[in-house]
């Protein structure tokens, strides 16, 4: 399971012209799933992201995490995450999970965030979306659950 998390001050994502998810200050992550991952990389990724320190205390040291600072999050799914772009020119998604199960854990990483008492909002799994990001620092981190 891959993220690319950004510390926002604001953000939302539409579908069409309706807006479908909108965070205040927190973070954005864009989850991809791949073909391997099983819950557990679900639950890591997760706890690895709710008690990640990289928002400022009074000091301006990233020592704060979302759990620490009452963040919200807005997650949407991204399977391009698992774009392998090797060969050729157009990326290969093999490695990307199945769309049915990669809404379900989709669906699960988002139910682990709120079980850590978070405010989340989400994109809609398997449509176009339009993503608006106010993204602070910047600040924006890579995670993988197969890297840890």
């Amino acid at each position: 399971m891959r993220a690319v998390i950004q510390r926002v001050r604001r953000a939302k994502v539409s579908v069409g012209e309706k807006v479908v998810g909108e965070v205040g200050k927190g973070m954005v992550i864009l989850l991809g799933i791949g073909k391997d991952d099983r819950e557990e990389d679900v639950r890591y990724l997760a706890d690895k992201i709710a008690l990640l320190r990289i928002f400022e205390d009074e000091k301006s040291k990233m020592n704060l995490s979302l759990l620490d600072i009452k963040g919200e999050v807005l997650v949407v799914p991204q399977f391009t995450l698992y774009g392998d772009t090797k060969r050729g020119r157009r990326p290969s998604f093999i490695q990307a999970a199945e769309p049915e199960k990669a809404e379900e854990l989709y669906e699960k990483f988002i139910n682990f965030l709120r079980e850590c008492n978070l405010k989340v909002a989400s994109g809609i799994f398997g449509v176009k979306m339009l993503l608006e990001i106010h993204n602070d620092g910047p600040v924006t981190l890579i995670l993988d659950s197969k890297k840890n």
